[in-house]
């Protein structure tokens, strides 16, 4: 690193000055905001408490301008981050050595690719050195490992050039392929799967729910407690823990206004089933369901095609579901590789760890054949 640059650790998103914030290109990434990461830490959701030490790293230049910036967390344990390390603790161990605490770039609960090492606007640095400087933080912490998940293009070239090993996953994205509307989209479907999805679609519509869309800063105090019953019930539903609190929501819909995208459906002008979403100026981001009634079709209503409807409508350009879901594919969305970086201390963890992802990028590759053949259009038009 260069020497007339300074290392800073944060131990809080908001340690960063709104106009700092607003001299990072984030590339508008809702989640890589102060906005949510603040809220995030400050209403608990990304705290010690439930494993996630802020450790952010801000470099420096020597008049003390903000040259570049990177979202890092000590972690004691993997819940929420998505590195889909579950197995790797057991590894360490049977080595004799201790996994956990592990450094993570990401952003909590929240497997969206997006932009990790991000330049100020008159940056003199590259993202090359920040890579750097977040490894010499790894170091110095002793730590087991530093993960850079969910990463950019640019920041994948990057993180190769240092040395740093790649992993490839795989998510499934809906792309704006220069569609007028959600029938002309419809109509590159073949006259089955169209079918499919239309009838899914019409036990909705007869339902009589009515279908809303409700901005950050469009909705009524009175409706955030429904909301929130929503997206809590689908964690505890499944064993697991509603990080994010009603607060969170409350706040992160203020702040963010227009970025924050939620489809509800409504019994008696009630919302009783929704799903909340993110957007920048290209891409909705898809995050939380819920629903207090069991309506069928209506989660694929929710949480897709009112989402495909929105960014055609909105000239968005990508619409990214969230993790996992092969049940995606016959709704239209594509395979896509995501780009995840892991830096291992050990040598000899590290050898295996190379072993184990040259092995799961073959399959990976194969995967994503396989799934494509799947997809459910006549032909997949062009870009």
């Amino acid at each position: 690193m260069a020497q007339s640059l300074s290392s800073e650790s944060l131990d809080s998103a908001n340690a960063l000055s709104a106009p700092e914030w607003q001299s990072l290109n984030t590339g508008d990434d809702p989640f890589l905001s102060r906005a949510f990461l603040g809220l995030a830490e400050t209403t608990r959701a990304a705290s010690p408490r439930l494993g996630w030490q802020a450790a952010h790293l801000a470099l420096r230049d020597h008049t003390q301008q903000l040259q570049g910036f990177m979202p890092m967390y000590l972690r004691s344990h993997s819940f929420g981050d998505f590195s889909r390390d579950w197995q790797w603790d057991q590894a360490w161990q049977s080595a004799g050595l201790a996994y956990y605490p592990k450094l993570v770039t990401g952003i909590p609960f929240t497997p969206s690719p997006g932009p990790r090492a991000v330049l100020s606007a008159n940056s003199t640095i590259s993202r090359s050195q920040l890579i750097q400087g977040a490894l010499q933080v790894a170091r110095d912490m002793e730590v087991s490992s530093w993960q850079c998940l969910f990463v950019t293009e640019e920041d994948r070239t990057a993180l190769l050039d240092a040395g740093v090993l790649l992993r490839q996953g795989v998510q499934f994205h809906w792309i704006n392929r220069g569609y007028e509307s959600f029938d002309d989209y419809l109509a590159t479907f073949t006259a089955d799967k169209r079918k499919k999805l239309k009838r899914e679609r019409r036990q909705v519509s007869e339902s009589g729910l009515s279908l809303a869309v409700w901005h950050g800063d469009e909705i009524a105090p009175q409706h955030w407690s429904a909301l929130y019953r929503q997206y809590a019930n689908t964690f505890r539903r499944y064993g697991n823990h509603p990080a994010f609190s009603q607060t969170f929501f409350e706040q992160i819909a203020r702040e963010l206004g227009q970025r924050m995208v939620i489809f509800v459906a409504l019994q008696n002008e009630q919302p009783i089933a929704s799903a909340i979403c993110y957007r920048n100026a290209n891409t909705l981001f898809g995050r939380h369901w819920g629903a207090d009634l069991d309506c069928p079709g209506l989660h694929f209503e929710l949480c897709y095609y009112q989402g495909i409807h929105y960014a055609i409508e909105y000239g968005l350009q990508r619409f990214e579901p969230g993790a996992q879901g092969e049940h995606k594919l016959a709704r239209g969305f594509e395979p896509i590789n995501t780009w995840c970086g892991y830096w291992i201390a050990n040598p000899t963890m590290r050898h295996s760890v190379a072993q184990f992802l040259a092995r799961e990028h073959l399959a990976n590759e194969q995967y994503q054949q396989a799934m494509r053949s799947h997809l459910p259009f006549k032909v997949l038009p062009e870009l």
